[in-house]
């Protein structure tokens, strides 16, 4: 049975669940029109709603199309029949439908709340990392900025103290000022000179979010699969017989050199092998694991390869970026030519995605 949308049934449902909502017919009797109090004699095709005669002739009904009631109950009927097919009589086999539908919709659900509850969570670890560092950070930097201050502070107090020293004109209240300030004692008062401000948190200024993504990615599970592309061997001559015998026909037999055959067929090979736009390179993944799997692959300066993924291939030649599965072919665009190529594959639903991993932009 096929539950392709029927649009008229729909706009029908929707359109008897918001007159019941609003209540619109709950003062005319049943039957009568609510705005003119007329019998509701006929069905408005095109906005799908019993109208009277009057509603026919308003402008708001102005070159719709109607049909008397019965009739048009009957042809909807008779399209309901024939969405069902010939199950429309069997409300068993319908009920089982919906029963199914049902069941696939709970799994919807919670497979939907499920992956709310794991992406919360995943993003939390992130937040919790990101705040722990930021409060690391910010506690060095205000450790750095207490230790600097105080020896600006120490200084400037120190020659404050020097200051006073050399006011006092009193040789005993000068040696017994001197004496009783141990700290005037402890510094060497020729070093007496200016801190000029160092404050810096060295790459944490100029290179933050950068280290930052360096550490989160030690957290970060399960990791990216990192994959190489492998060249073809190169072709290797192999030893021949140098000759072969023919006979003549008069009873003689002639030696007959096949070297150059065999030269020019390794050196044409050999040049298939040089050119660059061969499809230099290659790389087949055999292990897959059951489920979703990711693998990075380094495409850099290379100017043709082939990835093989079960029946799914992705090839780059001339510059183009073609995705084969079994026998469709399909033209994918880059933005910018990716230096990594990134590939998620599950095996179960036989999803296949491929992304630039310098922006992680899905093409």
């Amino acid at each position: 049975m096929d539950f392709t949308t029927n649009h008229i049934l729909k706009n029908l449902s929707e359109k008897a669940k918001q007159d019941k909502e609003s209540g619109k017919h709950s003062e005319a009797p049943v039957g009568f029109c609510s705005e003119h109090d007329e019998r509701l004699k006929l069905f408005c095709v095109t906005d799908q709603q019993l109208t009277c005669l009057i509603c026919r002739d308003c402008e708001k009904h102005q070159g719709h199309k109607f049909k008397p009631i019965k009739e048009a109950a009957a042809s909807i009927r008779k399209e309901v029949e024939a969405f069902l097919g010939k199950d429309f009589h069997d409300f068993s086999k319908i009920e089982n439908l919906a029963k199914s539908q049902n069941e696939e919709i709970r799994k919807t659900e919670e497979k939907s709340q499920q992956l709310r509850t794991q992406i919360s969570g995943q993003f939390q670890e992130m937040h919790q990392f990101l705040r722990r560092r930021e409060d690391e950070i910010m506690n060095e930097l205000n450790q750095k900025e207490a230790d600097e201050l105080k020896k600006m502070r120490d200084g400037l107090e120190l020659g404050e103290k020097m200051k006073a020293i050399l006011e006092i004109t009193e040789p005993e209240i000068l040696l017994k000022c001197w004496s009783g300030d141990n700290s005037m004692k402890a510094q060497n008062p020729l070093n007496l000179q200016v801190v000029n401000s160092s404050l810096s948190l060295g790459l944490y200024e100029s290179h933050l979010q950068l280290f930052m993504w360096k550490e989160m990615l030690q957290l970060i599970q399960p990791k990216a699969k990192k994959l190489s592309l492998k060249r073809e061997d190169p072709p290797v001559g192999r030893q021949r017989s140098c000759s072969y015998n023919q006979s003549s026909g008069y009873g003689q037999r002639y030696s007959i050199c096949d070297c150059h055959h065999n030269y020019t067929s390794l050196l044409s090979q050999y040049q298939k092998y040089c050119n660059p736009g061969q499809n230099d390179y290659y790389l087949r993944i055999d292990k897959i694991e059951r489920g979703p799997n990711y693998w990075e692959i380094d495409v850099k300066d290379k100017s043709s390869w082939t990835i093989h993924i079960q029946n799914h291939s992705l090839t780059f030649i001339n510059d183009k970026y073609t995705k084969k599965t079994n026998n469709r072919t399909e033209y994918l665009n880059f933005e910018n030519r990716p230096e990594t190529i990134g590939i998620y594959f599950n095996s179960i639903t036989n999803q296949l995605q491929f992304f630039d991993v310098d922006n992680m932009k899905h093409f």
